[in-house]
């Protein structure tokens, strides 16, 4: 197992894609990244290239595959963990949509009809915060919510506290250790 204070895990929201950049819930709907998504996670490449990577993993959902292709990672390897959250009769629809009618709405608070709850999420994330320990760096490409409860759970947090976490498309974040506690060391940059 890797050292507690070298252990790192860089984590990359997607590219925009359409319902990104129109705040629609998007999980299992495959959509693409948009141009702006497209030269957006083309810029991420030259931040990346620097830095050495034990594990690389992506999101099955093809705007996670095309980020991590775009940032110099075109091998990375599909982990179906991290998928976004699924957000069942919600997918398509914005937060605002959801509040007509049902007031106060949120993925954290609220249930999703047909979609996952945050302990089902934070299953699916505990597995990949714990083959990211047994690495020295880990680099993945995944969506805003699933890499917020990833976040929450890193730092030994209930899924919900992912809601702490604001997470912009094509970004990176890096999560690691001070001695033996998780940190943030840096976000949404």
């Amino acid at each position: 197992m890797a050292s507690g204070v070298h252990r790192e895990l860089w984590i990359v929201r997607h590219g925009e894609t359409e319902w990104s950049r129109d705040g629609k819930h998007t999980s299992t709907t495959d959509l693409p990244l948009t141009d702006v998504g497209e030269e957006t996670a083309a810029s991420l490449a030259p931040r990346l290239a620097e830095v050495s990577f034990d594990l690389v993993l992506t999101s099955p959902r093809q705007r996670a595959r095309r980020t991590a292709e775009l940032a110099g990672f075109p091998d990375a390897e599909v982990d179906d963990d991290l998928a976004e959250w699924a957000y069942g009769d919600y997918e398509g629809i914005t937060t605002d949509e959801i509040r007509e009618t049902v007031p106060g709405w949120t993925v954290w608070t609220h249930p999703s009809p047909g979609g996952e709850t945050a302990d089902e999420v934070s299953d699916r994330l505990d597995r990949v915060v714990e083959r990211a320990r047994e690495h020295d760096r880990t680099l993945v490409f995944a969506h805003g919510h699933s890499l917020r409860v990833l976040t929450a759970r890193w730092l030994e947090q209930p899924a919900v506290e992912g809601r702490f976490f604001r997470l912009d498309t094509s970004t990176v974040s890096v999560l690691g250790f001070e001695r033996e506690t998780p940190v943030l060391l840096k976000w949404n940059g």
